[in-house]
């Protein structure tokens, strides 16, 4: 993908920063931070996209929150009480919690939230499958009876995979959950500044002074105290990668979220810059396949791409040559480095690829010379890295292939599209996930085998696994469950994995307190 230099971005950037004084001005209590692409999305259970998931904990707190450890820890509540061998939950809110509105927060603002959610997350619906009732009997108790006991209950509230289980008013959480809510309201320690907002350029923040933040855990990632040391949070979306670098290193910008890895060098050179890896789980990659269309409605056609992909090229495509700690390969099906992860099955990842073999098998299963459309983010660096490289690899096994490259948010509409690819639909699109979102069958969208997501795979045998999977009585009985259903999605390929990488994030020694996970702005300070 072509870039600008990083000199042709210094003067871009002034360009893109030449706001009118009033918001260029910023006090010893402003953080400018420029996010990995623009917030098109403000409602947290319209989108998986991360860039919604970062705002939504600004604005919303979440019931629980999650550690390093991937484990739930309290956060808007103050505890929780299991009673009738597990079949009963009473979660009671911590005292001095208000919307931004300032209404206080009541159990059933929370209770409309959690329905709204559930109609929306893999790991929701799976709770919502064993609700018998869900109630509020009192301004402070959230109640839930069950059918069985699932003691994944606090994760599931708590998990940062997207989308966020986001607290809001009743009259918000009572909209639609397939539209947007009409207002930005929550409990979370800024507020929203709607007023601010400029399309497609810049979104504002500022500390909401009613926050109470718990007074005990440690903090980690979404867990602990979220204490706000700064007024005001301006977000300035700088597109072009060589101006948002140039921006950084001006000190226009205090803290780029994406440290591109083709500018890491010159970042690491940069004396009053830091960069960190926040998140050890990292990005893990895919290219979903369209089950509902040729070829890849063909488990044969599907199942011959093993041979031809080469992970590592996948990787390198992104991060390039220089480090290779920044990547892990072979990458399956869950989250390399975590309980449910393993290289069961991976044998055929490894080694040379076998392109002229992989093309012998797609003619023999029958392929005809059917259109393969593959969409990829034109506005991300790893998905016109990764979309590159699955044409290329789809274009020399035999296959007629083109590339539809635009906005990730565009890509996202027409990947909602059922019609066949010659008809505006598609064959397979590459993306990235947080490995967060791949920890477990609870939270894996794309393992969702039941028709749901966009590819429309459907087999009964992983989403028996994944039921059985919630019933297992440890993680190691878990972690064998998910080594089977690895295997079996090696045989049904309801998506082909590209790779692991990670992704750098850079800010000025001006700031300190950034914490690990995600971009949160709790903790950080001016040093």
């Amino acid at each position: 993908m072509k870039r600008r230099s990083l000199l042709q971005g210094v003067g871009a950037g002034a360009t893109a920063l030449a706001l009118p004084a009033r918001l260029r001005a910023a006090s010893a209590t402003t953080l400018r931070f420029t996010p990995q692409q623009d917030l098109v999305t403000l409602d947290p259970i319209l989108t998986t996209g991360y860039i919604t998931r970062n705002h939504a904990y600004m604005v919303f707190d979440t019931l629980y929150g999650m550690d390093g450890n991937y484990r739930a820890t309290p956060q808007m509540v103050d505890g929780h009480r299991i009673e009738e061998d597990g079949r009963r939950w009473d979660l009671t809110l911590r005292d001095g919690l208000f919307w931004h509105d300032g209404e206080p927060v009541l159990a059933r603002d929370c209770v409309a939230s959690l329905q709204r959610w559930g109609k929306r997350d893999v790991f929701g619906a799976s709770l919502m499958a064993v609700v018998d009732e869900l109630s509020a009997p009192d301004d402070k108790t959230i109640r839930f009876r069950l059918k069985k006991p699932f003691p994944l209950l606090p994760i599931a509230l708590g998990k940062a995979s997207v989308p966020v289980c986001a607290m809001m008013p009743e009259r918000l959480a009572r909209t639609d959950p397939f539209k947007p809510v009409p207002e930005i309201i929550g409990s979370g320690p800024f507020r929203f500044k709607a007023d601010e907002r400029v399309a497609g350029s810049l979104n504002v923040y500022t500390k909401f002074e009613k926050y109470v933040p718990r007074r005990d855990g440690a903090l980690s990632w979404t867990s602990g105290p979220k204490v706000v040391h700064y007024d005001r949070v301006e977000w300035r979306s700088i597109p072009d990668s060589g101006t948002a670098t140039a921006a950084l290193l001006s000190g226009e910008q205090d803290w780029q979220e994406y440290a591109y890895h083709d500018q890491l060098p010159l970042l690491k050179r940069a004396r009053n810059v830091t960069t960190r890896v926040l998140d050890p789980t990292g990005f893990v990659t895919m290219l979903r396949l369209n089950h509902l269309h040729p070829p890849f409605d063909n488990p044969e056609i599907r199942r011959a791409l093993w041979g031809a992909f080469s992970q590592s090229d996948c990787m390198q495509a992104i991060v390039g040559v220089d480090d290779p700690a920044l990547f892990h390969v072979p990458l399956g099906f869950f989250c390399p480095g975590t309980p449910m992860g393993s290289e069961a099955g991976l044998d055929v990842l490894k080694g040379p690829r076998e392109i002229e073999k992989a093309r012998q098998a797609i003619r023999d299963a029958g392929y005809k010379g059917e259109k393969v459309v593959i969409m990829a983010g034109n506005n991300t660096a790893a998905g016109m890295a990764l979309g590159s490289v699955a044409v290329d690899v789809l274009t020399r096994v035999g296959m007629n292939v083109e590339i539809y490259a635009v906005e990730f948010n565009a890509m996202l509409q027409r990947r909602n599209r059922r019609d066949r690819p010659e008809d505006g639909g598609w064959s397979g699109f590459v993306t990235t996930w947080s490995g967060t979102d791949w920890l477990n069958p609870a939270v894996h969208m794309a393992l969702r085998a039941d028709g749901s997501y966009a590819g429309w795979s459907v087999d009964e045998r992983i989403n028996g696994l994944r039921d059985a999977w919630f019933d297992a009585p440890d993680e190691a009985a878990q972690a064998a469950i998910c080594r089977d259903i690895q295997l079996q999605a090696m045989r049904s390929v309801p998506y082909v994995p590209l790779g692991q990488y990670m992704q750098p994030t850079a800010y000025r020694n001006g700031i300190t307190g950034v914490l690990d996970g995600f971009a949160t702005f709790w903790n950080v300070r001016p040093a």
